[in-house]
Formats: structure tokens, sequence, C-alpha cells
């Protein structure tokens, strides 16, 4: 198949830190082209190359005059490869010229969806050429009533990861995300104080957050609990293999959380809240626990030796190997272009 691929413009492919969505498209294109598919990339200019790389013009995803931009561009595009599949990863807007046009576009959500805007590109498309996944049921629940929608978890390229069955018996918990509320990395330093566990808190500090980190997260770091800044690849995976547990203790519905699934693919048990999509990647006693409330995640803290960490890494294989989520995209794509 010749299958366009796309991001918004402000992240590379791969991102080099913070990039959830940019991770997906990224073994996406690996998958898809070791299987001998013909894959263009829409994304900014510092993307990777193997592909056919089509840079965006619109710098930002904010901007009506980049969005314009970007519009007209995939459009002139498409209108001169007529590529199979559009899928999108980018802003649903892009997608508004080619849709009354024939071309098979299939939009995926990794964030909450506007049921509005939805509604309106379903008008626009050609003989109902537009379908939609989200990754994970608490998304894609919300887009049925209204389109054709389909669950396609995140997942991760295995080889990237390292399980560790073995861990040292004073290993910490961990913390990965953007520090601010909704994360709950407060929420993690009273585990880690109630549990007597150390824990190591990695992520970046948006600028409107600084507060949250000034008054919440560093009047409590010590010997216990460390903060160490934003982390790359490399470090990501030597922090998570080594780690005692992941602390996912979020106060927001977490669309899916790409961390998870880096975490247990490196056997790496998952201590979550009950919101969003951590109810459908967690399962109880396998891969880790979740609760509703803190005082529930810091009991299970004192259970994470009862889990067995090559059954986490065997679930995340068959759940979340980015081999099992490109499969389940191409049966898709192959499903749609029959319709």
């Amino acid at each position: 198949m010749r299958i366009a691929l796309t991001v918004d413009p402000e992240i590379a492919v791969p991102p080099i830190h913070y990039g959830g969505i940019e991770r997906i498209v990224d073994f996406l294109i690996t998958e898809y082209q070791e299987k001998g598919h013909e894959i263009t990339l829409f994304a900014n200019d510092q993307s990777r190359k193997d592909c056919i790389l089509k840079v965006w013009p619109g710098k930002t995803s904010f901007s009506k005059i980049d969005t314009l931009r970007n519009t007209i561009y995939l459009t002139r595009e498409y209108l001169k490869n007529k590529y199979d599949i559009v899928h999108s990863f980018s802003r649903l807007a892009y997608l508004t010229l080619i849709l009354p046009i024939g071309a098979k576009c299939i939009m995926s959500y990794q964030r909450e969806p506007t049921i509005s805007q939805i509604i309106k590109a379903k008008k626009l498309a050609f003989a109902k050429n537009l379908w939609f996944t989200g990754c994970s049921d608490y998304i894609t629940d919300q887009i049925k009533p209204f389109a054709s929608a389909f669950k396609v978890f995140n997942g991760v390229p295995l080889a990237a990861f390292h399980f560790n069955e073995a861990i040292h018996e004073d290993a910490p918990l961990v913390f990965l995300g953007r520090i601010e509320p909704i994360k709950g990395t407060h929420n993690a330093i009273t585990i880690a104080q109630q549990t007597g566990k150390k824990l190591v808190i990695a992520g970046n500090i948006p600028q409107e957050y600084q507060w949250y980190y000034n008054e919440k997260v560093e009047p409590h770091l010590s010997d216990q609990i460390k903060y160490i800044g934003p982390v790359n690849d490399e470090q990501k995976n030597n922090l998570l293999r080594h780690a005692l547990a992941f602390v996912m203790a979020i106060q927001w519905n977490e669309p899916f959380g790409i961390v998870m699934a880096e975490a247990s693919a490196c056997g790496t048990p998952i201590i979550g809240t009950c919101k969003g999509a951590v109810n459908e990647f967690i399962t109880d006693g396998l891969n880790g626990f979740k609760s509703d409330e803190i005082e529930g995640l810091v009991r299970y803290v004192n259970e994470i030796h009862l889990l067995d960490r090559r059954q986490i890494r065997i679930d995340t294989e068959k759940r979340f190997s980015s081999n099992v989520i490109a499969e389940q995209y191409l049966q898709l794509y192959k499903n749609f272009i029959s319709k």
C-alpha cells in the first residue's frame, strides 16, 4: 500500500524527549516499511529521512494561517500521489479538502476528541470515506455514537526496552511524565512517603506549571525523593527497568499513557488510579494494581513482590508490541479500502 502518515508540525519523528504520538508514528513507519509498504510522512524537517518526508510549510498547529497552509499542502500532495490511505495523527482540519474528493482517511485520536469537529468532517467525507480510531475504549466510545470508530491501543517497539526479571531490594518507585497536577506527581510523592520507598521523578516542567513544581514537588526532594529532569530514550529504559513499580497516580482521564507500555515492556508493574485507559491497561494481579484511592495504591505497593515480571513482559508482547499494533492498523486499512 501507499500510506501517508501525518503528525503535527511541532515535534519531530522520532522525538528526542516528549512526544508520545510521534513515537507511535515512528514505529509504524518501521513496521510498515519492513512489510514492503511505501510510506510518506508529513512532519517537520527534523524528522526521519528513510521514508518519503514531506515537510509542513506551517510550523505551528495553533495558527489559523499555518493550518490553512498545511491543509492546502496535504491536498496538493494527495492529488499528485493518490495515497491508498491517509492516516492522520495530526489536526483533523488538514483533511477537510481531500475528504470531499474521495480520499480514504483515518483520523486517530490520542487525546480527547472534539465531537463537533467529527460531525462536521463526516459531512464533508465522500461516500463515508472517513473512519476514526481511539487509543483506548475510553476515547473510542466517545466517537462511536457519531462515526465509525475502532480501538487500537498505543504500543512500544519491544526491542527498545530491556526486560529485567530481578531488581534490587532497594529499587525505587518511578514517576515519569510532565510535572503538572493532572499527572499526579504529588500523589507519587505521597505514596513514596507513606510506604518509605525511594522515588525517582523524571519529566519536563511546563512553564505554566513551574508553580506546581515549586510548591508541590521541590519542598519534598531529599535523599529519598529525587527529581532528575527530562530523560532521553536510553535513560528512560534504564530508569524503568530498574524500578520497583511505575506510579500512574493520575487525576484525569488519561487517553492511554504510552509510558505504561514502556514500563511493562521492561517487566515493571504499574500502580495507577482508576481513570481513563488505566482501567483498560492494568489487569489487577497480572501487570499491576489499580485503585480509586491513593490509600489503596499505598497498600498495593506492599504487594508488588507478588507479581511475576516475566508475565508482565509477556502480556505486553501480546497486547502492546509495535508489531501487534501495526498489524491491527494494517488490517483496518485493508478493511477500509475494500469497502
